[in-house]
C-alpha cells in the first residue's frame, strides 16, 4: 500500500513524461516500485533506523567530556600527542558553540552510512578483482554513481523512504561507495605476482590466498578507499541536510537560509572539526604500527638499553 505522501509525486511525474523516452522509463520504474515493493522499502527503512538509532544512543552515551577525551585518547594512541590535544580542544569548541547534539546526530548518520557502504563496497571490490565480468559490470555503475550530481540522489530517496535520517543515509551510501569498491579492486590487482605464486606453492587455497596473501599486500590501498568512502559521507549527510537528515546540515542550512553568516561559520568549523578527526583517525588505520604510542615507546625505551 503506498504511503499517503507518494500521491504527491504522481501528477509531476506524469508531466514530466515528455521529457523523453529515458525519462518516461525511469518514472514508469519509481511507479512500479512504489506500487509494488513498497514492504520492502519499509523493512529497509526500518533496519537503516534501528542502526542509525542504536549508534547515535551509543555515541550519547558518555559525557560530551568523557567523549572527547576518549577520541583524545585514540588520537594519541594512533595519530600523536598534538592531534590528541587537537580533538581535544576542537570537540570542547565544538561543546562551546552549543552545536554537540547537532556534531553528533552527524556522526552517527556518517557511521552508519559509512558501515553499510564498507559492508557492501568491500565485498563488491573482492568479487571484481577475483572475475573480471563482476568488474566489467560494475565498473559502468561505480562512473555513473561517481559522476551523477550528488544533489540527484536526493530525489529517489526521499520518494521511496520519504523525508529523514533513512533517505539521507541512503544517498550518502549510494554517493560514497565507489571509492571503497575501486580502490579494493585496485589494490587486491596490484599483489605482484610473485607473492600470489608463493601462496599457491605453499598450497593456499583460493580463500587463504585472499585472506592470507592479497589482503595483507592491499591492505593500504583497501584503507585508502575506506577513508575516501568516510570523507564523501560526511559531506553527503551535509547535503542531506535538505531531505530532512538534521544534525550540523540543518546548522549550515539555517545559516544560507536566514543569510547568517556567523550560524552558517559555526556550523561550518564543527564540520571541519568532525572531518579532521574522522580523517586522521581513518588515515592512520593504514599504518603499519611505526607512529602508535606502543611503537613511540619502545623506541624511547630502545634509547636507553645498554649494549
Amino acid at each position: 500500500m503506498l504511503h499517503s505522501w507518494t500521491f504527491g509525486f504522481l501528477p509531476s511525474l506524469a508531466a514530466v513524461h515528455q521529457a523523453g523516452a529515458i525519462g518516461l522509463a525511469i518514472d514508469d520504474a519509481v511507479l512500479w516500485l512504489l506500487t509494488h515493493a513498497q514492504s520492502l522499502f519499509d523493512v529497509v527503512n526500518a533496519g537503516v533506523l534501528a542502526l542509525a538509532v542504536w549508534i547515535e544512543q551509543v555515541l550519547r552515551a558518555p559525557s560530551p567530556w568523557s567523549f572527547a577525551l576518549i577520541v583524545a585518547g585514540l588520537g594519541l594512541w594512533r595519530v600523536s600527542g598534538g592531534f590528541a590535544l587537537f580533538a581535544l580542544l576542537g570537540l570542547n569548541l565544538v561543546l562551546a558553540m552549543g552545536l554537540w547534539d547537532p556534531m553528533i546526530s552527524t556522526l552517527a548518520l556518517v557511521l552508519a552510512a559509512s558501515f553499510l557502504a564498507l559492508l557492501l563496497g568491500l565485498p563488491m571490490g573482492v568479487l571484481s578483482a577475483r572475475l573480471p565480468w563482476v568488474w566489467r559490470l560494475l565498473r559502468p555503475c561505480l562512473d555513473l554513481m561517481q559522476t551523477m550530481p550528488a544533489f540527484v540522489y536526493l530525489i529517489p530517496a526521499v520518494m521511496l523512504f520519504s523525508t529523514g535520517a533513512v533517505p539521507a543515509i541512503i544517498a550518502t551510501l549510494v554517493f560514497a561507495m565507489p571509492p571503497v569498491v575501486r580502490l579494493t579492486h585496485l589494490g587486491l590487482r596490484q599483489v605482484p605476482f610473485d607473492l600470489m605464486e608463493a601462496g599457491r606453492a605453499f598450497g593456499c587455497s583460493e580463500l587463504q590466498l585472499l585472506w592470507k596473501v592479497q589482503m595483507p599486500s592491499a591492505l593500504p590501498t583497501v584503507m585508502s578507499g575506506v577513508n575516501q568512502t568516510i570523507m564523501l559521507a560526511l559531506s553527503m549527510v551535509v547535503i542531506a541536510s535538505m531531505i530532512g537528515g538534521g544534525g550540523l546540515g540543518d546548522v549550515v542550512l539555517r545559516g544560507i537560509q536566514q543569510l547568517d553568516v556567523g550560524l552558517g561559520f559555526e556550523g561550518g568549523i564543527a564540520v571541519v572539526i568532525l572531518a579532521v578527526i574522522l580523517d586522521r583517525l581513518s588515515q592512520s588505520l593504514m599504518l603499519e604500527g611505526e607512529r602508535t604510542v606502543e611503537a613511540r615507546s619502545r623506541r624511547w625505551r630502545s634509547l636507553w638499553r645498554t649494549p
